[in-house]
This record gives C-alpha cells, sequence and structure tokens, in this order.
C-alpha cells in the first residue's frame, strides 16, 4: 500500500511540474520585457535562474507534502545507485517510474489544453535535432553532468537550502541552453515521455534510446563517480 501511494504521489507531482515547466520561459520573458532587459542576455539569464530556483524549491516541498514524490526517475536513480537512498528499491522504482511516466502524459495533455492560444507554439516538449546516436550520446552526458552536479550540491554543497537550489537551478539552465541544439534536452525521461506521447511518438525506440536508456546510464555513472571520489560512508542529508 506504501509503494501504490508513493507511485500515485510521483504522478501527481510528475503532471504538476510538466504542467508547469512552460510557464518558466513565458513569465521569464515577460518580466525581462517588462523591466526592459533584452533577451538571451545575461540579465535576462539571471531572471530565468532565479525563476527556475523558485520552481524546484516550490516543487521540493509539495514533494515532501506528499511523503517524498519525485518527479525524476534520473535523480532517483542516481540517488539509489549512490546509496543515499536506503530505502529505495529497483521493485519501487519499477512501479513509481511508468507512474511518472503517466504524469508526464497527463501535465503535457492539461498544458495544451489549458495553455492561451498566442502561446501554444512554445508547446514543444524536447525532440531530436541531430543524427540518433548523437543524440542519445548527449542526453547520457548532459544526464550526467546534472546528477553528478545534484549530488555534489545537494549532500556536499553549502547547508542552506537556498542556495543549494539556486546552484542546481544554475546546472539545469546552462545544460538546457547548451543542448537545445541536441535533444531539448529534458534531463527528465518522464518529461520527455508525456511530450512524446501527445506529439505521438511515445511508442519508438528513438525515444527510449534518447531519453530513457542513455540518461539512465548517465544517472549511474553520476552516482558511480561520485561515490568513488568521496569513499567515506554517506549519510543521509536531511536538507536533500
Amino acid at each position: 500500500m506504501g509503494l501504490i501511494k508513493a507511485a500515485i504521489g510521483d504522478a501527481i507531482l510528475t503532471s504538476m511540474w510538466v504542467f508547469s515547466m512552460p510557464f518558466l520561459g513565458i513569465f521569464s520573458s515577460t518580466i525581462a520585457e517588462f523591466i526592459g532587459v533584452e533577451a538571451k542576455s545575461l540579465a535576462s539569464l539571471f531572471i530565468t535562474i532565479n525563476l527556475a530556483t523558485c520552481f524546484v524549491l516550490t516543487f521540493s516541498l509539495i514533494g515532501a507534502a506528499l511523503g517524498g514524490a519525485s518527479f525524476n526517475p534520473t535523480t532517483t536513480l542516481s540517488f539509489y545507485a549512490a546509496g543515499i537512498k536506503p530505502d529505495a528499491s529497483l521493485m519501487s522504482m519499477a512501479v513509481r517510474f511508468p507512474a511518472q511516466a503517466a504524469g508526464g502524459v497527463g501535465g503535457a495533455t492539461a498544458i495544451l489544453q489549458a495553455m492561451p492560444g498566442k502561446y501554444k507554439h512554445l508547446l514543444k516538449g524536447p525532440s531530436l535535432k541531430v543524427d540518433l546516436h548523437t543524440g542519445a550520446v548527449a542526453e547520457g552526458a548532459f544526464t550526467f553532468v546534472f546528477c553528478l552536479a545534484l549530488l555534489l550540491v545537494m549532500l556536499k554543497g553549502p547547508k542552506n537550502l537556498l542556495l543549494k537550489v539556486w546552484m542546481v537551478a544554475v546546472v539545469t539552465v546552462g545544460l538546457v541552453i547548451s543542448g537545445r541544439r541536441y535533444t531539448g534536452p529534458s534531463l527528465n525521461p518522464a518529461n520527455a515521455y508525456g511530450w512524446a506521447y501527445v506529439n505521438n511518438w511515445h511508442n519508438t525506440w528513438d525515444l527510449f534510446y534518447v531519453y530513457w536508456i542513455c540518461p539512465f546510464v548517465g544517472a549511474i555513472l553520476a552516482a558511480w563517480v561520485f561515490r568513488y571520489l568521496f569513499k567515506a560512508p554517506i549519510k543521509k542529508d536531511k536538507q536533500a
């Protein structure tokens, strides 16, 4: 019963995350325009990073309220492989990951219906912009950097939770900008699946190879590198 409850929490949180993410770009551009900041400038980037911090912090708090719900399979897998989540198991992930994917579908479907017409051109989701193998390597590499940075910041970084989340937001926004011409990137298989579903390519090999298999490999490698760098026993960080 506890596992089912956790899976439901994951589905709810993931649907909320996928539904909310398109608003990050809209809010960033609206604020930048309001204060007279040029698009693609450092000031505009700073606005995006701070908004992303607010988003991540909010969803972290919601996830905690839902009993530790997660909206990203790669971070769950990476923390498990690093030995940070002793209560997790392969069986629990086998149940929770499909729930997160279903939540991604719900979020993407809902935002397509709710988004005003003038902004619907922004609702594209991650997509492959290079050849299959290049995209797979790129998405795996981006996920590796993201998961390693997450482990380092949350477990070995500053004590202040807000500063931790801000640092993670800096890395995430940097990776998204760097990966635009490759895969999007997604950095989240559940998010990728949701948008693939509404765009009718959710049952293709390309999706699972680029946005599931290689990100999982990247997440596990990040955990192994982290464990190699910090061989001392890892204590669970209550703030993580």
